[in-house]
């Protein structure tokens, strides 16, 4: 059972939690919204798709910088400013639209519509689960982390031997991954904000959401682009 900060009520514990969590979600939306601005913005221009994905150098940059980006917050985050943290998390936002906007080139716009509106909610249930359960998902969100690990493994090997099979039965793992995921970090990030003592500093409740959004931000899109893969109308 979670023990409350000292001198926190549960009526309060409650209201912080809510709190947290509102911003949290409120960040990753802004991060998705720029995300989908910028790729659809891109997929619309054909100057800008030669650039990036005819490219190699640029585009395989441009990926660099997004993982830079990531191992940087993850752990820098309680070294630097606030108001970096959330440039840098809008940044990263920004770029994952530009190599991102592949998906208007190889879907159809309503199928890709669709297939957001499934994962929306599909995320939504499972972070709705990871608030209210009782339940401890630590040891899931472990094992989850493992079948990460074999997804990104399997991946690389199937950039060499280019199977659709393959492509397909990860994709299908990896919805099964990235749900549990969503219910643990929900979770997580539920617990963290009723161990935050009362009156801490608005600067380091802001780099707590930041980092909480951007773990959701990424369980989201890779849902979705799991998801995708198995649901999306090439064009």
């Amino acid at each position: 059972m979670q023990t409350l900060p000292f001198g926190t009520t549960q009526a309060q514990a409650q209201v912080q939690v809510n709190q947290f969590i509102r911003s949290v979600y409120n960040w990753m939306a802004a991060g998705l919204a720029l995300t989908g601005a910028v790729a659809l913005y891109v997929a619309s221009s054909e100057s800008l798709i030669r650039m990036i994905f005819t490219n190699q150098i640029l585009f395989f940059g441009l990926i660099i910088g997004e993982l830079g980006l990531v191992f940087f917050l993850s752990a820098r985050i309680q070294k630097i400013q606030a108001s970096t943290a959330t440039g840098l998390f809008l940044l990263y936002s920004a770029l994952n639209g530009l190599t991102l906007s592949f998906v208007f080139l190889i879907y159809t716009q309503s199928s890709v519509a669709s297939v957001f509106f499934i994962c929306a909610a599909t995320f939504g249930a499972c972070s709705l689960y990871g608030m209210s359960t009782q339940r401890d998902l630590t040891s899931m969100g472990s094992f989850m982390t493992m079948g990460l690990i074999g997804i990104v493994i399997a991946s690389v090997v199937n950039m060499f031997i280019q199977s659709s099979g393959m492509s397909l039965i990860i994709s299908y793992i990896g919805v099964i991954v990235f749900v549990g995921l969503t219910a643990y970090d929900t979770q997580k990030l539920k617990m963290m904000a009723l161990s935050q003592p009362a009156g801490l500093d608005a600067g380091v409740v802001r780099k707590g959401t930041i980092l909480g959004a951007l773990t959701l931000y990424l369980d989201f899109i890779n849902l979705f682009l799991m998801l995708l893969r198995i649901l999306g109308d090439r064009k």
